[in-house]
């Protein structure tokens, strides 16, 4: 009988698509429902009769099939056996590896990012001495097309390293790392082509002048480095070395590519516990004490290399990099005394931030969705549309400076005005002798220079009012045309820049009653903007106060930040939500719907097809029916240990049921097996690895009629939620231990009861897919 359901359950599904949740969608009409009619067809008011979901997603800057990622322990017997068979000396040796491994990633990152901050200030360094040479020679044509002409070469190597060898690298790849923790797989985004794509490509694209930063990148380059070690590489070059084959799962690679993402923003700012804040509160989902251990470890030995090299690179000879030591942006020397005045200035600072974060995640939302249709028309559009917008950044950052006057300067600096080096507040440019161009201080320079010089303490007159307009319009612009491009890209510098400009402006103009140093404004305004669109706080905090090193702004600094948060939030989600959201990664947010808690996990389960389940011992040919015509990743197991009655086994996994069929671990009869039996052909290290295809095995007739013995394989502990349980719960539940499936139960128990309801996936939870199978509960939405 059980035969025949089973049997019965899976023929319904052939010819439909693969999906990873359960559920059953038409590939050639993504809209249709299981009665064959669009949801354009059907009445506005008609509920659906099943929930729906995309399981495409851009990537980088590719449209992938996306799945989610198995970070629950499958204790079957197999894996049971495997733990209690380890000796203490195994054991510690795992524990020791994964410390080795967060060491290393820690070092690889510091030293990669050392590297790139070395080609960069000498790559801009040489663009921009030559070109200041040719305007003080007035040779205006002639330094026009040489700065414009590098930073398009620059460009277009960027670009077609990106567009042609790693689409994946493309952006700054947070959101896609936060999608990874968060339990979606993303394909192709942490292998050995990103990893050398990312470096170039942001060399590139940082020194041409384009207005981003490095941040970002160095944030993917190191979980690259970290997925890349804990696989012992890639490809043929893959190292086959035994102990890491216990890092060949989800879990494991979660943690370390946590330690990874950590040491890339600790790189990007030496700012180590401000790293390990913002793996805590912006990309990791699931946390613990032992990993922060071992994210604090990597950080703590980004920081030491990252030491080294400013060591060996002191007094100039490795060009800017190393400035200011292990703090970037030093105003530790200004005494903050506050006033009334002062925190009604910060409150305005902060109110400003938030206003302008959630304007430019609105106006940026829009220049992306208009990126992806250029996008979207392939390869020469994407290099096209990166290299238009470099040219329009050229001109601009060479132009303007014409337009602003010329200021002299004061004797009382000496030689330090004006200069016409790499680095300097006072860049001479197109000036006579003894006068600088203050707009050519902020956009003739790296990024990180340009930060620095804004950020100069004891500086009050040395940028004009028009002068710093000027820079912060075309920041503004810049900064919503270049993110998007196909190139590595960061969204942190380009939003201090903003932030700092605008802060300012803000001291300028009401300088008659600011007492803080207009250097310090710029730090709050620049906290207050990177507030007010990615909308941290803790992590943020923390960041500025190592960046800056000075303790005694901290209380102003937390008091904008919570202001521009509290601001921001009162009009859109923070940047990186709507970039997850534009790009169709299934994210689960921590805090669910309010209207979830009307529909419980129950009425979603009978929204989907019924949930297809095998037995303990099962026929191969049931088995291989189901691999074919579904995707789904794992399947209920269900036992009857008498007549009349069934009960949950547990669950069993896709690569599992393909590992066995491969291995043709079959039996002639139908009975259960030894625990010895199973030990014999498999192991829980080799179950782990999810290469193994069912296209793989070729079966005759014969193999297709006999039995196979599942509960070795079965995961005898799956999350298991009762019937009745709110939707609202259950996301709460399923994001908190990084769930893949939940089984619901039913509520009462009895002979003639089926013993699993239904199974809910990331997909089922969230709150789109909900609202298209019940859409009055969107009408709920809008009431409240």
């Amino acid at each position: 009988m059980e035969d025949e359901q089973s049997a019965g359950a899976t023929a319904t599904t052939a010819g439909l698509g693969k999906h990873d949740n359960g559920v059953h969608d038409n590939p050639e009409d993504p809209g249709s429902t299981s009665n064959g009619i669009s949801f354009l067809e059907q009445p506005l008011l008609r509920r659906s009769t099943t929930l729906t979901a995309n399981h495409l997603a851009i990537v980088g800057a590719k449209v992938s099939h996306i799945e989610s990622l198995d970070y629950e322990i499958i204790e079957n017997d197999l894996f049971k056996h495997d733990w209690r068979s380890r000796s203490n000396v195994e054991v510690l040796q795992y524990i020791f590896l994964k410390w080795a491994l967060a060491f290393l990633v820690g070092l690889l990152t510091g030293v990669i990012a050392s590297l790139i901050n070395l080609a960069i200030e000498n790559i801009s360094g040489v663009k921009m001495i030559r070109m200041v040479q040719l305007v003080r020679d007035k040779r205006y044509w002639a330094g026009f097309f040489y700065f414009s002409g590098f930073n398009f070469a620059l460009t277009f190597v960027a670009a077609v390293l990106c567009v042609v060898f790693a689409p994946t690298a493309a952006g700054p790849g947070i959101p896609e790392i936060k999608a990874y923790l968060n339990g979606v797989d993303t394909p192709n985004m942490f292998g050995a082509p990103q990893l050398i794509v990312k470096i170039i490509g942001s060399i590139c694209a940082v020194s041409s002048g384009l207005d981003l930063g490095k941040e970002g990148p160095l944030v993917h380059i190191g979980a690259c480095l970290a997925n890349l070690l804990s696989q012992g590489g890639a490809g043929r070059f893959r190292l086959r070395w035994k102990w890491l084959r216990y890092f060949n799962n989800d879990r494991d690679r979660r943690d370390l590519i946590t330690c990874g993402a950590s040491s890339g923003v600790c790189a990007a700012f030496r700012s180590p516990v401000g790293g390990v804040l913002f793996a805590l509160e912006e990309v990791a989902t699931w946390w613990r004490s032992a990993l922060l251990w071992r994210t604090f470890f990597s950080t703590a030995t980004v920081v030491v290399v990252l030491r080294g090299f400013i060591e060996v690179c002191r007094n100039g000879r490795c060009a800017l990099f190393g400035e200011g030591g292990l703090i970037i942006f030093d105003v530790g020397d200004v005494t903050v005394n506050y006033h009334l005045n002062d925190l009604i200035i910060v409150t305005l600072v902060g109110v400003i931030g938030g206003l302008l974060g959630a304007l430019y995640n609105y106006l940026l939302h829009k220049v992306l969705r208009l990126y992806s249709l250029i996008n979207g028309k392939g390869r020469m559009a994407k290099l096209a549309l990166a290299l238009t917008v470099c040219v329009f950044t050229s001109a601009g950052l060479y132009v303007l400076p014409f337009a602003v006057p010329c200021t002299l300067c004061d004797p009382a600096l000496g030689a330090a005005c004006p200069t016409n080096g790499m680095s300097g507040n006072f860049k001479q440019f197109n000036c006579p002798t003894g006068h600088y161009n203050d707009l050519a201080s902020l956009l003739h320079a790296t990024n990180m220079d340009a930060t620095r010089n804004i950020f100069s303490t004891g500086t009050s007159g040395e940028f004009r009012l028009d002068s710093l307009l000027i820079f912060f319009a075309i920041y503004c612009v810049l900064g919503l045309f270049t993110f998007g491009i196909a190139v590595p890209s960061g969204l942190f510098l380009p939003i201090i820049l903003m932030g700092s400009a605008y802060g300012r402006i803000v001291a300028l103009v009401l300088q008659d009653v600011a007492r803080i140093d207009h250097g310090l404004y710029a730090v709050l305004g620049a906290a207050a903007l990177m507030s007010g669109s990615m909308r941290m706080t803790v992590s943020l905090c923390v960041i500025f106060l190592e960046l800056t090193n000075n303790l005694l702004l901290l209380p102003m600094t937390m008091f904008v930040l919570l202001i521009a948060k509290t601001v921001g939030d009162a009009f859109n989600p923070s940047i990186y939500e709507i970039i997850l959201d534009l790009k169709g990664l299934p994210f689960l947010e921590p805090n669910p719907e309010p209207w979830m808690k009307d529909i419980t996990v129950g009425e979603l389960a009978a929204a989907k097809p019924r949930a297809i389940s095998l037995q303990v011992v099962e026929r191969v040919s049931t088995i291989v029916h189901v691999l074919r015509n579904t995707g789904h990743n794992g399947f209920p197991v269900v036992d009857r240990p008498r007549p009349g009655l069934s009960e949950l086994h547990g669950l069993v996994l896709r690569s599992h049921l393909s590992a066995v069929l491969n291995k043709r671990w079959f039996l002639t009869e139908k009975r259960k097996t030894e625990e010895w039996e199973a030990r014999e052909r498999f192991s829980a290290v080799e179950l782990a690895d999810k290469s193994c295809k069912l296209d793989d095995a070729e079966l005759t007739q014969e193999e297709m009629d006999m039995y196979v013995d599942l509960h070795p394989f079965t995961n005898t502990t799956p999350y298991t939620v009762v019937e009745t349980m709110s939707v609202a719960k259950a996301v709460v539940l399923f994001r908190s231990v990084a769930l893949r499936h939940m089984l619901i139960m039913p509520k009462y128990q009895g002979p003639e009861i089926t013993p699993i309801v239904g199974i809910l996936t990331r997909q089922d939870l969230r709150a789109h897919n909900i609202l298209g199978a019940f859409p009055n509960l969107a009408n709920k939405k809008k009431a409240r």
